[in-house]
C-alpha cells in the first residue's frame, strides 16, 4: 500500500504524475470540483455575510467514496490541483471533505508536468492559500447572485429559458454595440492616386502624398482632377531618398489570450477547442517507453504572464546556437509584465524546446501537433535575435506635386526564420522591392490612376478580436475567455457567420431588457473594476465579503425596482405565409435557442417544426427535383443538402455551384481555405481559382 495519496483533477494528469513519483505515491483524480453551490437554489445566504451553501456535486458520490477510502490508508495527503484560483478552490474543497488541515503543508503546485518539475514541487509543499480561495469564491458568489436573480426575472418578463451572466452580458453587449455601429455607419468618400514608375528597365509603384511638401487628403473627384491638372508631364524628379535600418522584435511567448487569438488566425481553432487541446498537451501525452512515456509537453495554459524561467531560456539558447548559429541568439532582455499579470505562472511554452514538432509527428494527433508547433515556434522565436530590415522611402515630384514610394527588404531574418505573428487582416510579410534610386534622378510615370474609395464600418468581432478586446478592457481573466464565448453561443444570443459574431434577436432582447434596470451589469468599466477587486482579494488586500456587499446592496434595490417596473415583453409569432403539411394550420416563425424556426400554430395539438432554410440557387444534383439549401449540423457547422430530405439524401460540406463542370458536366463545388477559394469538380480534375 502506498504511503502518500496525491489528488489531482484529471485521470490523464494522475497517470503522468504517478509514474514520476514512484511506488510510495498513489495518485487519484477528483474529476474537477467535488462540491459546488446547489443548482436548485441560489445557495448564498445574503443575510449571513453571503455565506455559501456547498453540496456534493451530483454524480461525484462514488468518486468521493473512493477518495475517502484511500485517504484513510494514507500517511499523508497532497492536493495537487492546477496552479490557479480554480485549482486552489478545488484543493480547499477536497481538504474539507477529506478532513485535511488546510493550514498544513498539503498543497503542491507545479507549472509543468515533467519529472524534474514534479519532484521539485513535492520538496516544497505549502498550506492552502486562503486569499486565492476567497478570490475564486467571491467570483462564484457574484456570478450566482447575478445569474440566479436576473434569469427568473427574464423568464417572467420576457421568455422562459433565458439567462444572464455577469461577464457574458458585457461580451454580448459589445457584440450588439458593434452591430449598431455597423448599421449606423455612414461611408465617406475619399480618393487615392496610384502611379507606376520606370527607371531604366525596372518598375516600381508610388502613391500621391501632397503638394508643396504638405500632406493632402483627397475627398472628392474634383480635388483629384485639380491635382492631376498641376502635373506638367509624366517626368518625375527624385527629390529625396531616405534609407534606414529597422529592427523588428519577436512577439512575446504566449499567454492564454494571445494563444487563443493566434490559434484562431493560423489554425482556424475556436477558443474552446484551443483550450481543450492545450489541456491535453499540458496533462501529458504518451511518447513511448524509449522517449519517456507519458509526458507533459507544455506548461500551464491559463496564464497572463510572459515570464520565462531561466532554465528554459538557457535550453533555448543552446538549441538556437546549435541549430541556427550565434548570430540568431536574442539578448538577455527581461520583459515588463502588464499590470495585474499573475506572474506566479510562466508563459505558455514547451516543457523542453529540444522536443521539436517534427519528432512528435507520429505521436500527436493532427490538431495536437499543429497547436504544439505553434507554441514551440512562438517560444523559440521569442528567444531569438530581432529581424533587421532595410527600408527605403523615395519622394518624387512633378511641379510640386509629390508622390512617395516605400520599399523594404529583409536584411537579416532573425526570429522570422522560425515564426512570424499573424494579424487579423491577413497581411503578409513580404519584401516590397524598390530599384536602386538616387536623388536627382528623373523617372517616367507609366500610369497614373485615380481610385475612388469609401470608408468601411468597423469589422464584426471574430473570436480572436473579441478575446483581444476583452483583455485590453480588463474584462474576464485567462480562465474565463473561452467559457464566456461558448456560453453566449450555446444560449443562442449570437451566431457565427463567416467566423464573425452576429447578435440574434434573442440576444438583443435580453440586453435591451437589462439596460434600464441593471446598467452596471452591462458597463465595461464596472466589470473591469470588479476584476481588479477580485485581484485585490487574491493579493490579500481586500476582504471578499466587502466586495460582494458593495455590489449586492445596489443590485438588490435595482432588482426590486425591476420586478415592479419592468414591462412584460411579448414576443409574438410572425405568420410564415405557408400551411402546415401535417394539419393544414398556418406555420409561424418562433424564437428558439438558436434563433428563429418554423412551427405549426396549432401547437400543442400539432408539434410540426422546421428549420428556416436558405436556398443557394442550385437544383439538387442527385434527384433533380429539390433545391439545395444551407443547413447546420448539431455542432453548428454549415453544410448543404436537398430540401426534399429524407426523400433525397444529397449532402455536401462544400457549397455546390449553379453551373456544371465544363470538362465533364458534373457538379462543381466551392472549396475555401484561408488563402484562396477554389472551385473544383466532384468527378474529374477540373479546378479554377477565385479570390476570397
Amino acid at each position: 500500500m502506498a504511503d502518500y495519496l496525491v489528488i489531482v483533477e484529471s485521470p490523464a494528469k494522475a497517470k503522468t504524475i504517478e509514474r514520476y513519483l514512484g511506488k510510495k505515491y498513489k495518485v487519484k483524480a477528483s474529476m474537477g470540483h467535488v462540491r459546488d453551490l446547489p443548482k436548485s437554489q441560489t445557495g448564498v445566504d445574503v443575510e449571513d455575510s453571503y455565506k455559501p451553501k456547498y453540496i456534493t456535486i451530483r454524480g461525484k458520490g462514488d468518486v468521493l467514496k473512493d477518495l475517502k477510502k484511500s485517504a484513510k490508508k494514507a500517511k499523508k495527503i497532497y492536493l495537487a490541483a492546477d496552479p490557479d484560483r480554480e485549482g486552489e478552490a478545488i484543493a480547499w474543497h477536497l481538504a474539507h471533505v477529506l478532513n485535511v488541515d488546510e493550514n498544513s503543508e498539503c498543497r503542491v503546485v507545479f507549472n509543468e508536468i515533467t519529472k524534474d518539475a514534479i519532484k521539485e514541487s513535492f520538496k516544497h509543499p505549502r498550506s492552502i492559500d486562503a486569499d486565492l480561495v476567497d478570490a475564486q469564491q467571491a467570483r462564484r458568489i457574484l456570478d450566482r447572485l447575478v445569474g440566479y436573480n436576473i434569469s427568473p426575472l427574464l423568464w417572467k418578463k420576457v421568455k422562459k429559458g433565458l439567462s444572464a451572466g455577469r461577464v457574458q452580458s458585457v461580451a454580448l453587449k459589445m457584440i450588439i454595440d458593434r452591430e449598431n455601429e455597423i448599421e449606423n455607419f455612414k461611408p465617406e468618400e475619399y480618393w487615392s492616386i496610384e502611379a507606376n514608375f520606370s527607371q531604366d528597365t525596372e518598375q516600381f509603384d508610388g502613391s500621391f502624398y501632397g503638394i508643396d511638401g504638405k500632406k493632402l487628403e483627397l475627398k472628392s473627384e474634383s480635388e483629384v482632377k485639380e491635382v492631376l491638372s498641376k502635373l506638367v508631364d509624366k517626368k518625375f524628379t527624385i527629390e529625396k531618398v531616405t534609407k534606414k535600418e529597422r529592427r523588428r522584435n519577436p512577439a512575446k511567448p504566449f499567454t492564454t489570450s494571445s494563444l487563443q487569438q493566434e490559434a484562431a488566425r493560423k489554425l482556424n481553432f475556436r477558443a474552446k477547442k484551443t483550450m481543450m487541446i492545450a489541456q491535453q498537451l499540458y496533462e501529458g501525452i504518451d511518447l513511448g517507453r524509449t522517449a519517456g512515456g507519458i509526458t507533459g509537453l507544455i506548461t500551464y495554459m491559463r496564464t497572463d504572464s510572459t515570464r520565462i524561467s531561466e532554465t528554459a531560456k538557457q535550453e533555448a539558447k543552446g538549441y538556437i546556437e546549435e541549430k541556427y548559429g550565434t548570430e540568431f541568439l536574442g539578448g538577455n532582455k527581461t520583459d515588463k509584465q502588464k499590470e495585474n499579470a499573475q506572474d506566479a505562472h510562466e508563459a505558455i511554452r514547451p516543457t523542453s524546446v529540444l522536443r521539436d514538432p517534427s519528432s512528435l509527428k507520429a505521436i500527436l494527433s493532427r490538431d495536437q501537433l499543429r497547436l504544439y508547433k505553434l507554441i514551440w515556434e512562438r517560444f523559440l522565436a521569442s528567444q531569438m535575435a530581432p529581424a533587421i530590415l532595410d527600408t527605403m522611402t523615395v519622394q518624387l515630384a512633378n511641379n510640386n506635386v509629390e508622390f512617395r514610394a516605400t520599399g523594404s527588404k529583409v536584411k537579416f531574418k532573425g526570429f522570422m526564420k522560425v515564426y512570424v505573428e499573424g494579424t487579423d487582416d491577413n497581411k503578409k510579410d513580404e519584401d516590397k522591392f524598390l530599384p536602386n534610386l538616387e536623388e536627382g534622378m528623373v523617372v517616367d510615370a507609366n500610369e497614373i490612376n485615380p481610385n475612388q474609395h469609401f470608408t468601411q464600418p468597423p469589422p464584426r468581432y471574430t473570436e480572436a478580436r473579441l478575446v483581444r478586446t476583452m483583455e485590453e478592457l480588463g474584462i474576464g481573466r485567462p480562465s474565463t475567455y473561452a467559457p464566456t464565448l461558448d456560453t453566449i453561443q450555446r444560449r443562442g444570443y449570437v451566431t457565427l457567420d463567416n467566423k464573425r459574431f452576429i447578435p440574434t434577436e434573442l440576444g438583443i432582447i435580453v440586453i435591451e431588457s437589462l439596460k434600464e434596470f441593471f446598467p452596471e451589469i452591462l458597463d465595461v468599466e464596472f466589470t473591469a473594476k470588479m476584476e481588479n477587486d477580485l485581484d485585490a482579494v487574491e493579493e490579500g488586500k481586500v476582504e471578499w465579503v466587502n466586495i460582494i456587499d458593495d455590489f449586492y446592496q445596489g443590485f438588490h434595490k435595482r432588482l426590486i425596482k425591476a420586478e415592479e417596473e419592468m414591462e412584460k415583453i411579448e414576443i409574438k409569432d410572425e405568420p410564415a405565409g405557408i400551411d402546415c403539411e401535417n394539419c393544414g394550420h398556418e406555420m409561424v416563425y418562433k424564437m428558439g435557442r438558436y434563433g428563429k424556426f418554423l412551427a405549426c400554430s396549432n401547437f400543442p395539438d400539432c408539434r410540426n417544426t422546421k428549420p428556416i432554410l436558405k436556398e443557394i440557387g442550385v437544383t439538387c444534383p442527385k434527384c433533380n427535383e429539390g433545391n439545395v439549401v444551407e443547413r447546420k449540423s448539431k455542432k453548428r457547422r454549415v453544410f448543404f443538402g436537398c430540401d426534399r430530405f429524407p426523400e433525397c439524401d444529397f449532402v455536401s460540406w462544400d457549397k455546390p455551384i449553379a453551373r456544371p463542370c465544363p470538362k465533364c458536366d458534373s457538379l462543381l463545388v466551392e472549396k475555401r481555405t484561408k488563402k484562396e477559394t477554389q472551385i473544383q469538380c466532384t468527378n474529374c480534375d477540373y479546378k479554377e481559382n477565385t479570390q476570397n
